[in-house]
């Protein structure tokens, strides 16, 4: 029994740790996408989400292709987000605007604002970086 609860304390730890507390993943996500945000707009097209990354209880990168990013911010907060391993997001035909919502099992979190990534350009300051001496 006390082998049994101290394997179960050992993995909830590694797991924990693995994964950063929500507020430590949500800094570094924002410091790794911030710089290259572009300002709000109303609709994206988006024939298909390629994947996602929650940031923060209300914020999520959306990828809709090789080259193109957006940052969601939900108004308020989706409680579970953090946490989902699947969402869902409404559209009207493939355009994705503020009227949309992203869906977190049965939370619909209506989305605030939609900021382009300029992907490119955080393409090439890595690789900048990568080959400084």
């Amino acid at each position: 029994m006390k082998k049994t609860l101290f394997l179960l304390l050992a993995t909830a730890l590694v797991a924990g740790c693995a994964g950063g507390s929500p507020a430590r993943r949500s800094e570094i996500a924002l410091d790794k996408y911030g710089p290259y945000l572009g300002d709000p707009v109303r609709s994206i097209t988006a024939f298909r989400i390629d994947s996602w990354e929650s940031v923060d209880r209300d914020k999520v990168i959306l990828w809709t292709g090789i080259h193109q990013a957006y940052l969601i911010t939900i108004s308020g907060s989706c409680p579970d987000l953090m946490f989902a391993h699947r969402i869902g997001v409404t559209s009207t035909g493939s355009q994705i605007s503020t009227f949309d919502k992203i869906i977190v099992r049965r939370d619909q979190c209506l989305i605030e604002t939609i900021r382009p990534i300029d992907v490119g350009l955080m393409r090439k300051d890595r690789e900048a970086l990568s080959k400084r001496p």
